[in-house]
């Protein structure tokens, strides 16, 4: 589901609802549903154990450590479907008070950067997996591998390079293909 948001006339963003149009959105679309795939198994995976243990004083045995591993998996996919779109946090006078030429212009540089950024990350990730692996690196309760649950968070790394490279090429070739919110300059 791609959203272009929209600027009420109270300064508030509403989205627009628009269905994918080609193969690139439908796939920067499926990133985002895995994302928030991982924010609910994070949640659930809380829920039970608190559960489990408040009601039943149950511990489920590696939960903290599962948890811990789907938080990171969670980070790098959020990574990915925040890295996209644009829409996360930012704080940059400079760039509100640009004409929209030069605030094109530091899009794509701060586009590179972090693609430069998240590939070095990526890369170093993949290392993280390899050695792991080859260790033989295991949970202390059920000694499940712990390489599976780094593979997932760095193919959610992998997306986000894709991602930020899509991104950084939509905003030099096809701006217009961007779905960047409708935000006022600073006054």
């Amino acid at each position: 589901m791609s959203a272009d948001p929209e600027v009420t006339p109270d300064g508030a963003l509403r989205p627009a609802m628009t269905p994918p149009t080609n193969y690139m959105d439908k796939f920067i679309d499926s990133i985002e549903w895995v994302a928030a795939f991982f924010v609910g198994i994070v949640a659930l995976n809380t829920f039970i154990a608190v559960f489990m243990r408040k009601f039943f004083a149950v511990t489920i045995p590696d939960y903290y450590n599962i948890g811990q591993f789907l938080l990171g998996i969670l980070i790098f996919w959020g990574i990915a479907a925040t890295s996209y779109r644009g829409t996360h946090i930012t704080v940059d006078l400079v760039w509100a008070n640009a004409s929209p030429k030069y605030q094109r212009w530091i899009d794509v540089f701060a586009t590179l950067v972090l693609l430069f950024v998240v590939t070095v990350q990526t890369y170093t990730l993949l290392d993280k997996v390899i050695t792991t692996r080859e260790d033989h690196v295991l949970t202390m309760d059920l000694q499940l591998p712990i390489w599976p649950f780094y593979a997932v968070a760095w193919v959610g790394d992998v997306s986000a390079v894709l991602l930020i490279a899509i991104r950084t090429w939509r905003l030099v070739f096809h701006p217009e293909l961007l779905h960047e919110p409708k935000i006022k300059v600073a006054e």
